[in-house]
C-alpha cells in the first residue's frame, strides 16, 4: 500500500509541474527532449531497455570490450580485404621466417613504412637456417594496394587489400608478414584472420540454434508441463549424465572426412548444439513454471492467444535481460569448443582454416620453442573470450533490478 501511495504521489506531482488537471496522458519522461523533467523522474519513467543501456554505458570495460569484438567482426567478414594474401599462398625459401619488421625512418630521415629484404643463412655450429635483412633491398609497404581481382565475402568483386609491398614485393618473391611464416610457408596473419570468419561465426550460429532449441523446448516443458514435461526432463538428465569430451568426439569422429569444409562447418554447429541447449531449457522451464500463472499471462490465454504465442511474446519476455547475459557467456564457450575440437583433429580439417586447425602445428613441443609466432592463434582465442566476459559481466550489472543507473 505504502509503495502504491507513492507511485500515485509523484505521478500528481508530475502531473502539476506539467499542468494536467484533466485526464490527459502523462508525458514520456524518459526523453532527453524534456530538458525540465530532472534525472529522477526520467529514471523512474524509463523502459526497461533504457535503463540497462543507462547501467551498461557506465561499465567502461564492457564499453571497450564491446567495441573491440565489434572490430573483431568486422575483420573477419572483411577477411578478404583484411589479410595482404590468400590462406593458401606459399613463399617458398622461406619457410618459418620470423615477424616483419616496419621501419619508418633511416640514416637519412623519415621515409615512410618500410621492410628490408630477407636472405638465409645457416649457422656454422648447429647446421639451423636463419634470416638476416638485406639492406640493400627496401621494399616500401604500401596502402589500398592492387593485386589480382577477388569476391569480398564471395559476392563483390574487388581489386585492392588494404596493405602489402605490391610489384616490389611480387618481383622480390617476399611478402609483409606481420605474424610471420609458418612450417608450410604461409602467412599466418593472413590464415588468423581468415581462421577468425569461422571461429568467430560458429559461435554465434550455433548460439542461434542453441537459444532456439532450448527456449523453444524449455518453454514447452514448463508452460505444459504434464508428459511434455516429464520426457522433455528425462531426455536433458541423460545428456547432462554423458561425459561431454567422450561425446564430442564420438560426435565428431562419425563426421565424414571426406566432407567439404561447409558439411563439417554445420556438422560441428550442430554437434555444439545438441550438447548445450539443456542448460538453457532448464532455466527457461524453471521460470516458466513461476510465470504462467500470472495475471497477463491467464489473460493472453482468455483472448484465445495460442500458446507458443503466449510462450514466446509473453513470458520469455518477462525475463530477456536473463537471457542475453546467458547467450552472452554461452559465444565464448562454443568458441572454446571448437577449437579445441579442431585442435583435437575432430573438428574443421585442412584445406578449412580456424583457428583451432591452426594450433594443431602447437601438438609438437619443438615448435613452441622454434617458432613461437605460431601462438598468435591462441592469444586471438583468450582475447575473444576475455572481452565477452567482459561484455557479460557489464550486461549483468546491467540487467540487476536492484542496480542503481
Amino acid at each position: 500500500m505504502a509503495g502504491h501511495a507513492d507511485l500515485l504521489a509523484r505521478r500528481a506531482r508530475v502531473r502539476a509541474r506539467h499542468g494536467l488537471t484533466g485526464p490527459e496522458t502523462v508525458p514520456d519522461l524518459s526523453r532527453e527532449a524534456l530538458p525540465e523533467a530532472d534525472a529522477d523522474q526520467r529514471h523512474y519513467y524509463a523502459g526497461q531497455w533504457r535503463l540497462m543501456w543507462w547501467r551498461f554505458r557506465r561499465h567502461r570495460m564492457a564499453l571497450l570490450s564491446s567495441a573491440l569484438l565489434l572490430l573483431l567482426y568486422l575483420i573477419a567478414a572483411l577477411a578478404e580485404f583484411i589479410a595482404p594474401y590468400e590462406a593458401t599462398q606459399r613463399f617458398r625459401r622461406y619457410q618459418q621466417a620470423p615477424p616483419s619488421t616496419v621501419y619508418w625512418s633511416d640514416e637519412n630521415g623519415l621515409r615512410g613504412p618500410y621492410v628490408y629484404g630477407l636472405e638465409q643463412e645457416r649457422d656454422p655450429v648447429t647446421l639451423r637456417l636463419s634470416f638476416v635483412e638485406n639492406r640493400d633491398v627496401v621494399l616500401p609497404l604500401q596502402f589500398f594496394v592492387e593485386t589480382d581481382p577477388y569476391r569480398l565475402a564471395g559476392l563483390v568483386e574487388v581489386r585492392h587489400r588494404l596493405f602489402g609491398l605490391g610489384e616490389a614485393g611480387d618481383r622480390a618473391r617476399i611478402g609483409i608478414w606481420v605474424f610471420g611464416l609458418d612450417s608450410l610457408a604461409r602467412d599466418v596473419f593472413s590464415r588468423t584472420v581468415y581462421g577468425a570468419r569461422i571461429s568467430l561465426t560458429i559461435g554465434l550460429v550455433s548460439v542461434a540454434l542453441t537459444f532456439f532449441l532450448g527456449a523453444l523446448l524449455g518453454g514447452m516443458s514448463g508452460y505444459f508441463g504434464g508428459v511434455i514435461d516429464y520426457v522433455i526432463q528425462r531426455v536433458i538428465e541423460f545428456l547432462r549424465a554423458i561425459p561431454q569430451l567422450p561425446l564430442w568426439m564420438t560426435l565428431a569422429a562419425v563426421v565424414p572426412k571426406e566432407w567439404p569444409p561447409l558439411y563439417v562447418y554445420f556438422a560441428i554447429t550442430l554437434i555444439l548444439v545438441l550438447l548445450n541447449w539443456v542448460g538453457l531449457a532448464r532455466v527457461v522451464r524453471g521460470r516458466l513454471l513461476s510465470l504462467r500463472e500470472e495475471d497477463y499471462a491467464m489473460a493472453a490465454r482468455a483472448s484465445g492467444a495460442g500458446d507458443l504465442r503466449i510462450i514466446f511474446s509473453h513470458l520469455l519476455p518477462g525475463f530477456t535481460s536473463h537471457l542475453i547475459l546467458s547467450v552472452t557467456l554461452m559465444i565464448p564457450q562454443m568458441v572454446l569448443y571448437e577449437t579445441a575440437l579442431s585442435f583435437l583433429g575432430l573438428g574443421m580439417q585442412p584445406p578449412a582454416v580456424s583457428w583451432g586447425v591452426l594450433l594443431q602445428d602447437f601438438r609438437d613441443i619443438v615448435a613452441i620453442f622454434h617458432i613461437p609466432w605460431l601462438l598468435w592463434p591462441a592469444i586471438c582465442v583468450l582475447l575473444t573470450v576475455l572481452l565477452f566476459n567482459f561484455v557479460g559481466d557489464g550486461l549483468r550489472d546491467a540487467a540487476d533490478p536492484y542496480s542503481s543507473v
